[in-house]
């Protein structure tokens, strides 16, 4: 293929037109190289499932030119889903020393350590494989060592932002490299991949120093044990909520195992070198309540999360109790409001004083509002902006804004759209399947899995089982044995008679019409159980209806 032919192209198979689960995918000359492999968390729609991740089919007919995946940040929702997705494609994995200690671990845990290529490049540093020449450019977020990917092809070089915001008083980690993001602007950026999430702030996100000052007014009068939660991945924000149980003579408690791995981890990288004395669970439950600040996971609301587990009494050494205070030091993310709220109302009930984002000043954003999008805009001066990570009214937002900004082109992708960025007539010129896999246990499935729409089909509707016992001749041997889950109790004695009547009404006029195929007999048996109790409840749809047919 001569040069003329060759393409160089976008294309996310998640994160675009969502808030997490973020995987990108760029080609030129058909080399293909990934950016961020990550998770999203599932909803009650999804019963029994954790965790959800891209569905990667499309990446099986190129893996054999799949040279790289490039871990931006150490965010679950940049790298939560390698472990479990890496099989598929088996490449090399770039990341900084911060992101490395955090995969590394991960990899130990599923067993990967030793299968897996993971080569860590120095901040600011930068490495060559194939036509792609990728550099590490650092930034501030809400996490050590965010990098943005300055990505230069024979067609133009594309600057793809990861998670950022500009911090001028990060606390953790090193300031926006600003000097460079000036130079890559001078020397030419064709497109700006680029955060979305929270777009419609008009401001800037602020500073973590102002947030470690506002907590530590806000604090320093309390009484009773001060409980907060935020992202474990937050080490800035763990760091902080440290220096407030010094500053409020305090011990600090961290609760929580991936807080306590992400506080590990930033040590090993030379981060945290003036962090206070932790103390586990157990000591800290010998203090007096005014002398312990805890922190812990938590904060979305998650069942199995540490302040879940405390505010229903799980936990054996330490208990929330009445004039104590909880500080959610986080946002809420889109879809855990209603896991949020429980524990808001299960700790109001419990007579404790609970303050979140709307009440005081006690957490900024990880993401760039519009003066920190104009600024980005300003410093790397690109042709086309492609907005990504975000829901879709947030990059039809930016998209929106850059061209206020002077931007006079911009791409709003989907999932599975293929976009092209070089060399003429730009857009979306195609479109791969994409999907979602949930991670069932141990068990990757379509998140359209039969088993899960079962789950869900249970988990709205109940069900009933029917035993049914006859000899060859289709005469009943015994009384047919009607079971339910999850249908109300009170008057399921009433609604048992009721579908044994229909039955044996059903059962009868099978004999007379001879009925004797044990397929057709048992589809007639759930049929008429199902339809019988969808009656009788009033509901719209009836109960999953499960027959066991034995013939003697």
């Amino acid at each position: 293929m001569s040069k003329d032919f060759k393409q160089l192209i976008f294309l996310p198979l998640g994160g675009s037109g969502e808030i997490g689960m973020n995987l990108n995918l760029y080609s030129y000359d058909n080399q293909w190289i990934m950016v961020d492999c990550g998770i999203s968390f599932a909803d009650d729609y999804l019963p029994g499932i954790d965790l959800i991740m891209p569905n990667v089919d499309f990446i099986d007919n190129i893996k054999d030119d799949l040279h790289c995946l490039v871990l931006t940040h150490a965010h679950e929702d940049h790298i939560g889903a390698v472990v479990h997705l890496w099989p598929r494609f088996k490449c090399p994995i770039y990341v900084t020393p911060f992101t490395g200690v955090i995969l590394r671990s991960k990899l130990r845990e599923a067993g990967l350590y030793d299968e897996v290529t993971v080569r860590e490049i120095e901040l600011g540093g930068s490495f060559k494989i194939g036509d792609f020449d990728i550099e590490f450019v650092t930034l501030t977020h809400s996490i050590p060592e965010p990098n943005a990917l300055n990505i230069k092809t024979p067609l133009g070089t594309i600057f793809h932002t990861g998670d950022w915001k500009i911090d001028p008083d990060p606390l953790v980690g090193d300031s926006t490299d600003e000097k460079r993001l000036k130079q890559i602007g001078k020397e030419g950026v064709l497109a700006l991949v680029c955060d979305s999430t929270n777009v419609f702030n008009k401001k800037s996100s602020g500073s973590e120093l102002e947030v470690r000052n506002s907590l530590i007014q806000l604090l320093q009068d309390k009484t009773g044990a001060i409980f907060c939660t935020t992202f474990s991945s937050n080490v800035a924000r763990v760091e902080t909520l440290a220096h407030v149980a010094e500053e409020t003579d305090r011990h600090l408690c961290l609760i929580g195992r991936s807080m306590k791995r992400n506080v590990a981890a930033a040590r090993e990288c030379g981060y945290l070198k003036d962090f206070p004395p932790i103390f586990d669970e157990e000591d800290a439950s010998h203090l007096p309540r005014d002398k312990v600040l805890y922190v812990c996971t938590g904060c979305q609301g998650e069942a199995r999360a540490a302040l879940m587990r405390i505010v229903h009494d799980n936990n054996k050494h330490v208990h929330i109790a009445k004039g104590d205070t909880v500080v959610f030091s986080s946002k809420i993310i889109p879809g855990n409001e209603l896991g949020i709220a429980r524990v808001h109302d299960l700790l109001i009930e419990k007579s404790v004083e609970v303050i979140t984002e709307k009440d005081a000043f006690v957490h900024v954003s990880g993401h760039p509002g519009q003066e920190e999008l104009k600024q980005m805009y300003e410093w790397i001066k690109p042709s086309i902006v492609v907005p990504t990570h975000g829901e879709r009214k947030h990059l039809l937002k930016q998209a929106e804004f850059a061209h206020d900004m002077g931007i006079k082109q911009t791409i709003v992708p989907r999932n599975g759209t293929v976009v092209k960025l070089a060399p003429e007539n730009i857009g979306i010129i195609n479109e791969v399947q994409v999907g979602r896999l949930a991670l069932d246990g141990h068990i990757l499935v379509e998140d359209d899995d039969i088993s899960i729409i079962e789950r869900r089909r249970l988990l709205f509707n109940g069900a009933l089982v029917v035993n049914v016992v006859m000899d060859a001749s289709g005469l009943l041997l015994k009384p047919l044995d009607i079971t339910s889950i999850g249908l109300p109790e009170a008057s399921f004695g009433e609604l048992k008679k009721y579908v044994d009547d229909k039955l044996h009404d059903a059962l009868e006029l099978a004999a007379r019409e001879n009925i004797t195929d044990d397929d057709v007999l048992s589809e007639l048996i759930r049929a008429t159980a199902r339809r019988a109790s969808k009656y009788y409840t009033g509901k719209e749809t009836g109960p999953v209806t499960i027959v066991h047919l034995s013939r003697i």
